[in-house]
């Protein structure tokens, strides 16, 4: 029976034993599990940091914008942020004549005050599009709307580094043509929307990662 008792005594030492063991490392693999989590949940605060900075830059962005160009009319010039974007749309019938790619001269006063702010803002880059209504088109020099937002985006590049000195290396001209309206192309007032000139203002990628790298140094 002593015997008996011993043996059974040692058993249970020895599953105390195991379990301690489990124990142990069930509270390391906890503890390695929360580490991680904390490691996660660090970075992610920290990327949001960055988007909240990008996102403070932009506010700034257009709080400028809209000061420059705030006598105009709302309609005709409109002012947004999309997905971290500035967009800066400007009708057809500020711009150019129906059909043409010459630039008014309202235009030029227009995009004087659009150059006075990028000039200001060095570190973005931005992109001059041009789109049209899905009307057919067909002259000497422009065979479609292909053609047409094209000629009309660079007309726009130009006067902006011909006459406001904005660096051509931060500008891209795009033709969009008539394959994204804004509203449909079945009658006037449709297509008088889809006519417009669209400059979407862009922090430089590099900026963007900067700003995260930043904010992992100063966690």
């Amino acid at each position: 029976q002593v015997a008996s008792l011993n043996a059974t005594s040692r058993d249970l030492i020895n599953q105390i034993g195991s379990f301690t063991d489990l124990t142990k490392k069930g509270a390391e693999n906890l503890e390695r599990s929360l580490e991680s989590l904390q490691e996660k949940d660090l970075t992610i605060r920290r990327l949001q940091d960055a988007v909240t900075r990008r996102d403070s830059v932009n506010f700034a962005l257009v709080k400028s914008l809209k000061g420059a160009l705030g006598n105009m009319d709302d309609t005709d010039i409109e002012i947004s942020v999309e997905k971290g974007v500035v967009f800066v749309s400007i009708s057809d019938k500020l711009l150019f004549r129906t059909g043409s790619y010459q630039v008014s001269a309202k235009a030029r006063e227009i995009l004087g005050k659009v150059a006075t702010v990028v000039n200001a803002k060095p570190d973005f880059e931005f992109m001059v599009e041009g789109h049209t209504d899905n009307v057919p088109i067909s002259r000497e020099v422009i065979q479609d709307n292909w053609d047409l937002s094209v000629l009309r985006a660079t007309a726009v590049v130009r006067i902006l580094q011909n006459d406001f000195n904005v660096d051509p290396a931060r500008m891209t001209a795009g033709g969009r043509g008539e394959y994204i309206p804004l509203a449909s192309n079945s009658d006037a007032s449709g297509r008088a929307r889809n006519r417009r000139t669209r400059i979407v203002v862009l922090p430089k990628l590099d900026q963007f990662y900067s700003m995260i790298e930043e904010g992992l140094k100063d966690n």
